[in-house]
């Protein structure tokens, strides 16, 4: 049973005796999760992991947004066509300008998503 008033040092040591490592991840900027039928990503987050019993599980705080996924993979328009929302999506995670977000764009075959992670290279 966990005391009603522990202070951070405290817990961090119980914690420890329990095995159970928490460590903050600083460099994660965006989170991007792909799905089938769209992706979510989290801008302006904060990562933290915990290891327990050899299992790694990750707490996410941040901006979320759903991305729906434009076209099949393996699947290319002739002439796409990108709305602004995903383009400034673009530009907003992979902090880059117009237009190498629709040339990322173009690149994903218009997954918002994808071009962030190929201009962030994560």
């Amino acid at each position: 049973m966990i005391p009603g008033r522990m202070n951070n040092r405290e817990m961090k040591r119980m914690m420890a005796q329990m095995g159970i490592k928490s460590s903050e991840m600083p460099d994660v900027k965006t989170v991007i999760f792909q799905g089938e039928t769209k992706d979510y990503m989290i801008t302006d987050a904060q990562v933290t992991m915990v290891e327990a019993q050899g299992q790694k599980t990750f707490q996410v705080v941040g901006t979320f947004k759903e991305i729906p996924k434009s076209a099949k993979p393996g699947q290319q328009a002739e002439a796409p066509k990108y709305s602004d929302d995903d383009i400034s999506l673009v530009m907003e995670g992979a902090h880059v300008d117009r237009n190498k977000a629709i040339e990322a764009l173009d690149k994903a075959q218009g997954e918002p998503a994808q071009a962030i992670i190929d201009l962030t290279g994560q």
